[in-house]
């Protein structure tokens, strides 16, 4: 059973930075895409960021360009979001993606 578990969550003032960890299990991690996808309250989903197997290139939304890094350890099967000068409109819950296949989500909450 595929599994993805996020953590890292929570309240930040603006300029602030935080660190999302999806931990995943049931399937050989280094061999899939990973994405990190956002909604935040009363919007539509947004994609984040994606990040090849493999070659380990990654994309990264032109709004968080510079200020999110995605990056993977695949000794330890998982997915992190650095997320430095956050913003108020990065308030938002952070899901882990691997596919169809969707974590719990948590929630980052941006404000002073």
């Amino acid at each position: 059973e595929v599994q993805l578990v996020e953590s890292g969550g929570g309240l930040v003032q603006p300029g602030g930075s935080l660190r999302l960890t999806c931990a995943a299990s049931g399937f050989t991690f280094s061999t899939y895409d990973m994405s990190w996808v956002r909604q935040a309250p009363g919007k539509g989903l947004e994609w984040v960021s994606w990040l090849r197997s493999g070659s380990g290139i990654t994309y990264t939304a032109d709004s968080m360009k510079g200020r999110f890094t995605v990056s993977r350890d695949n000794a330890k099967n998982t997915v992190s979001l650095q997320m430095n000068s956050l913003k108020p409109e990065d308030t938002a819950v952070y899901y882990c993606k691997r596919g169809a296949d969707w974590g719990q989500g948590t929630q980052v909450i941006v404000s002073s």
